[in-house]
């Protein structure tokens, strides 16, 4: 990956108030390409099942098995490799977990029978939630401060575009017999050996070297990165090196329970709603399981999440974390719970509150990614990512579990107020631990010191 110095800077710059360059939004295109895969993996399953419910013959419990594997996956994932990606490096790590996925993805065309296909699920959700940590930390520890909410938060905005063109792809491919569902499951791989093209020769974060000790070698990534007068001392520092366990003592366990039980409520219904959305469409009078009125309607949502993505990204560095979190929980819970209320209204109703909620979700569904990015030093990031990421996916894979047989039992109505019950709990979280970090160098957020005030925007720096 070639790199484009910023120009003749003096050397007395940070690199935190220097410009963005060609790099940054190399690096954030390449490193979007794990979040675009896991939008993708996990919304085709739900497309999939169609033809996977009759083909393998499965059940009810088959089916949330099925849903709950990847996401399981996605737990150990994360926990495991977030702490083995603070231990070996961003850029080992930023490869091994897209080439698993790929082989995983092509295996995924050829199963036979139902623990065949969860067996698979759970490990691509392994190497999903590997790339969580390794992805966002090595973006997180380049990108200039006053970018870092916009650029962080655009990898999960992409995340809505791989669920979207997810559902274009299942949408596609639907038409070409009952073996659709095998092309479905292998799609993924395709997307999967373009990104590792791409992230070839990308170089490990100097923050990271730093912390591990390795000067020589951050000094060449800096000189390669922003130009041959950086000097590794531009490179503002940040609390002293801490081990995995300091993320369950004081201010980072704090941090720990308000990251991960806000990202828990946001992703719950999110999760609900790709990998089960032709059975809640169906529920809500939107067609026949299967019928094309569904797939055009699961499409419609997807982009709707997407869309929503836009403003929001416009608005995180303007009115700070914290507050766009505060005012999409509350409007969300508001959609759930109006869903809940009038279960039986018209179809065309139920989905615009569905659409509602799907644009408001994605105003805000990447600040999941850039809490943890923040709140938590270089030696610990990945960790603590991937510990977050981990304790969400826990709640998301039992509710995956749950939600069909809710669908199954109290219905429609009962499935809305699980939700908005999931989103009261997360507004709630966010109201009492909530930090904002808006306009702060990486080595003031993730200080063990509590952010009671917003700091105000750096100055800009032009080459």
């Amino acid at each position: 990956m070639s790199t484009n110095p910023s120009g003749n800077l003096s050397k007395n710059v940070p690199i935190d108030d220097r410009p963005l360059t060609a790099f940054h939004k190399r690096l954030t295109v390449f490193s979007a390409g794990g979040p675009f895969l896991d939008g993708f993996a996990l919304t085709i399953i739900g497309i999939a099942l169609i033809g996977l419910v009759p083909a393998l013959d499965m059940s009810t419990v088959d089916v949330g098995l099925v849903g709950a594997s990847a996401l399981i996956g996605i737990f150990v994932g994360g926990l495991v490799f977030g702490y083995v990606t603070d231990r070996v490096g961003r850029k080992v790590m930023y490869v091994a977990d897209l080439t698993t996925l790929v082989a995983v993805s092509i295996a995924s065309a050829f199963v036979t029978e139902v623990w065949h296909l969860v067996a698979l699920r759970f490990l691509l959700g392994v190497a999903i939630g590997a790339d969580y940590p390794i992805a966002s930390s090595l973006l997180a520890e380049f990108i200039p401060t006053r970018h870092r909410g916009r650029l962080l938060g655009a990898l999960f905005v992409v995340w809505a575009a791989g669920a979207a063109a997810a559902a274009a792809v299942g949408w596609a491919l639907a038409t070409i017999g009952p073996d659709a569902w095998r092309w479905m499951l292998a799609s993924p791989a395709a997307f999967g050996v373009v990104t590792l093209m791409l992230r070839a020769g990308t170089p490990e974060s100097p923050r990271w070297l730093l912390a591990r000790g390795r000067t020589e070698e951050a000094q060449r990534v800096c000189r390669k990165v922003w130009g041959p007068d950086v000097d590794v001392a531009m490179i503002p520092a940040e609390p002293e090196p801490t081990s995995f366990t300091a993320l369950f003592r004081g201010i980072y366990l704090r941090r720990v329970v308000f990251v991960g039980v806000f990202f828990t409520a946001h992703v719950i219904p999110l999760f609900a709603v790709y990998t089960f959305g032709p059975d809640i469409l169906r529920e809500m009078g939107l067609g026949a399981h299967g019928s094309h009125h569904v797939y055009i309607a699961e499409l419609v949502i997807s982009v709707l999440f997407l869309v929503g993505g836009v403003p929001g990204l416009l608005l995180v560095d303007k009115i700070g974390r914290k507050p766009l979190l505060l005012w999409t929980f509350a409007i969300m819970s508001a959609a759930f719970v109006a869903m809940a209320v009038v279960p039986g209204a018209p179809a065309p109703v139920l989905f615009a509150l569905l659409a509602l909620y799907a644009v408001t979700s994605g105003a805000c569904n990447f600040i999941e990614i850039i809490y943890p990015n923040e709140l938590f030093p270089t030696s610990v990031r990945a960790s603590a990512t991937g510990t977050v990421v981990a304790i969400s996916r826990v709640g998301s894979a039992v509710s995956t579990f749950v939600l069909p047989l809710v669908l199954t039992g109290p219905g429609l109505g009962g499935v809305m107020w699980l939700l908005a019950g999931v989103n009261i709990v997360g507004l709630l979280v966010t109201v009492v631990l909530g930090e904002e970090t808006r306009g702060r160098a990486l080595s003031e957020t993730s200080a063990a010191e509590s952010l009671t005030t917003p700091a105000s925007r750096p100055a800009r720096v032009d080459a």
